[in-house]
Parts: structure tokens; sequence; C-alpha cells
């Protein structure tokens, strides 16, 4: 068997020893959260719904104060459907497409809250890797073999949805106390769709992600609302008949009324 040599060995023992005296890492804290509410009930006076997001830092040792300051990322995704964009030019007085990008999966609804500016807290590593922002949220996979500036497109998605308040970015928004506690109310939209809205709450030190932690919101028609959605896609003939004779009654409903409102 070989021996190391001398100075290698003091290398490996020096090497140790500075290890053993760092100090304690970041990866050390956790995230602890919970929901307001987990289930949302689309009914017929439906107009929206508010979700409380908390949490806090859990630490087996004190927190680090030679990693920057601690701060806090959530969002919430709605259940995501392609789409296709479309670029429209005026050519010879009328309105044509011109270019077109698919988009494999686009968010229903997104929100984004965070304790402070987002380019600040959040490297673009990370970014990537966890697809926080609404460029990598919205995946546009394969798009730039379909049309030129394909970021155009996706610029344009998001201007109009923000401006729908469907995608929002909400800096500043999410309160955090000592580093420990933190909280962040989303208001959700009447115009939901059914499906599981996905909330993800990151912690991040220095623009690095320490850890994360994802937690489900169910969204689910109820009442009639829900009767009504079953019987139109598990029992469509059914649904248009009862549709006709829904229509026919209203329209003679209506006529008799008119007919009445003549005398």
């Amino acid at each position: 068997m070989s021996r190391l040599p001398l100075r290698a060995v003091m290398g490996g023992l020096a090497l140790i020893g500075v290890l053993a005296s760092a100090p304690a890492r970041a990866e050390g804290e956790r995230i602890v959260s919970g929901l307001s509410q987990n289930r949302v009930a689309i009914t017929a006076n439906f107009d929206g719904s508010e979700i409380l997001i908390y949490g806090a830092v859990k630490r087996e040792t004190p927190a680090p104060t030679d990693m920057g300051r601690l701060e806090v990322v959530i969002t919430v995704e709605g259940p995501a459907t392609p789409l296709v964009i479309r670029r429209k030019e005026r050519v010879a007085g009328i309105w044509v497409n011109t270019s077109a990008i698919t988009v494999d999966a686009a968010p229903s609804f997104y929100a984004v809250a965070t304790t402070g500016p987002l380019a600040k807290i959040l490297s673009d590593t990370d970014d990537l890797r966890y697809r926080i922002t609404l460029p990598y949220a919205i995946r546009a996979i394969g798009s730039t073999a379909e049309a030129e500036g394909a970021s155009d497109f996706i610029a344009a998605l998001e201007r109009i949805r923000r401006a729908d308040d469907i995608y929002r970015l909400m800096e500043g928004q999410v309160q955090l106390v000592e580093e420990t506690l933190f909280r962040a109310d989303i208001v959700l939209p009447a115009n939901l769709i059914e499906g599981n809205y996905m909330v993800r709450m990151f912690i991040t030190r220095n623009g690095r992600v320490i850890d994360h932690k994802e937690r489900v919101i169910g969204v689910r028609k109820a009442g009639l609302e829900r009767a009504l959605f079953v019987m139109a896609h598990e029992q469509p003939f059914l649904y248009g008949l009862i549709s006709l004779v829904m229509a026919a009654v209203a329209g003679w409903a209506a006529s008799a009324g008119f007919r009445l409102l003549r005398r």
C-alpha cells in the first residue's frame, strides 16, 4: 500500500479543519407552511376567493448572518392549457394572421408575490431551475421553429393576461417578520377554471433558493353548476335536449309576456 505524501496529509487535515469551523449553512432552514383553505367551491354567486398563505422558517441552528437577508417568494399557478398565439398585421388594408407560435402550457392563472424586488432576491439560474417568473412559467417548447421572436409572443401574452388581472406580479406583498414568520393574501378571480392550483413557497438568500414547499388548492364547481357540468360532459345528448326545452320555454314565456304588455 502506497503512503500519501506528508504535504497532502497536512493539506487534507487543514481542509477538514476549515470545514469544521465554517458557520452553519442556510440549508438548515426549512419552510413550515399552511393555507387558510385548500378547497374552493364555484357556485352561482361565486365572485372570487381570498387565500391566506402563511408559514414559518424552521431552523436547527441560529439564522446565518453572513449569507444575506432572507427573502420569500410565493407563486400560485392555475391549470395550464396549450394555446396558439398569433400575430396580426395589416396587409392591403386587411388584418390577417402572419405568424404564430404554439405554447405547450400556459397557466390559466398565475400570481407571484415577494418580499422585495424579484430581480434582486432571485438569481437567473434558480429562476430558470424552478420556473418562477412568468416567462419561464409559460412553456413554449419548440416555438422558435414556428416564428422568429418567440419571446415577443410570450411578452404579448403576459401583457394581455396581466391587463385581465389573471397574471400578477406582486412585489413587496409578502410580509416577513424577523426573518421567521411570513404571510401573503392572494385573491383568486371570479373566472376560475376547475382544477388543482399549485402553491409554491420559496426562501432565498443572496438570490439562491434555500428551500421550497408545495401545496395544492382544489377548485371545483358545486351545486347546480356541478350537476350541469357533469351532465354536459357525461350525458351530452340529455344536456342538449334539456337546453332545447329550456330555450323553447323561455321563448314562449317571453312571447306571452310581450302579448300581455300590448293589451
